[in-house]
């Protein structure tokens, strides 16, 4: 991966770069899920946070739990969820957005005082197209698009996964990257896109170890 691609990825589409990852322990929950999902979904959150080194904990001090993902067949259902108005500003206005564009899922992200990632909401509405998605497929896709805060671009013209056999796997240049991000060496929060060669620099650094 070159250094202009690493860019792309944290560019979102107004041309701003912004990079983030979590900057505390995750402290995960699963709403609207069976059991058997519930540890599939256990198990991709396990594999990154071994990839990017990173810890996971059992409740956060600040919010519980700070990443939180709901399944669900309705947008119309965060509505009814105590506390969900709390959680995400201007949710009303933002459920009737997500239905006008048919949209079937939704991540909101919150900041601690230095940019870094201190909670992130995923909201899965399960359509026909995502009901259809292998359990690992969408477990692996949706975590590993909640550890960094990639451009709102990012993934539209070819997926984080790849397919090793029969095993859903990252691909390994982004898995590379998520590595890279996460090496404590470098800032949680950056706004300046010189910081793609600093991911570039320590990816090249992890694949000569």
């Amino acid at each position: 991966m070159k250094p202009d691609e690493i860019e792309a990825l944290f560019t979102r589409e107004d041309g701003q770069f912004v990079f983030a990852r979590w900057g505390r322990p995750i402290a995960p929950v699963v709403f609207g899920v069976e059991e058997a999902t519930l540890e599939v979904v256990k198990g991709a959150l396990e594999a990154v946070s071994v990839l990017a080194g990173h810890k996971m904990a059992e409740t956060d001090a600040e919010l519980g739990s700070n990443l939180m993902m709901f399944f669900f067949s309705d947008w119309k259902e965060l509505l009814d969820v105590p506390g969900m108005d709390r959680l995400v500003p201007d949710l009303g206005p933002l459920v009737e957005k997500l239905i006008g564009v048919d949209a079937n899922q939704y991540r909101f992200f919150r900041f601690d005082a230095q940019g870094a990632i201190k909670a992130c909401f995923v909201f899965l509405r399960m359509d026909e197209h995502l009901s259809a998605v292998p359990a690992q497929t969408l477990a692996l896709s949706q975590i590993v698009q909640s550890y960094l805060l990639w451009s709102d671009e990012a993934f539209k013209a070819q997926s984080p996964l790849a397919v090793s056999g029969d095993t859903t796997i990252l691909r390994p240049d982004i898995a590379g990257l998520v590595r890279a991000a996460y090496d404590p060496v470098l800032p949680a929060a950056a706004t300046d896109a010189s910081h793609a060669l600093r991911l570039y620099a320590r990816m090249q650094a992890g694949s000569v170890q």
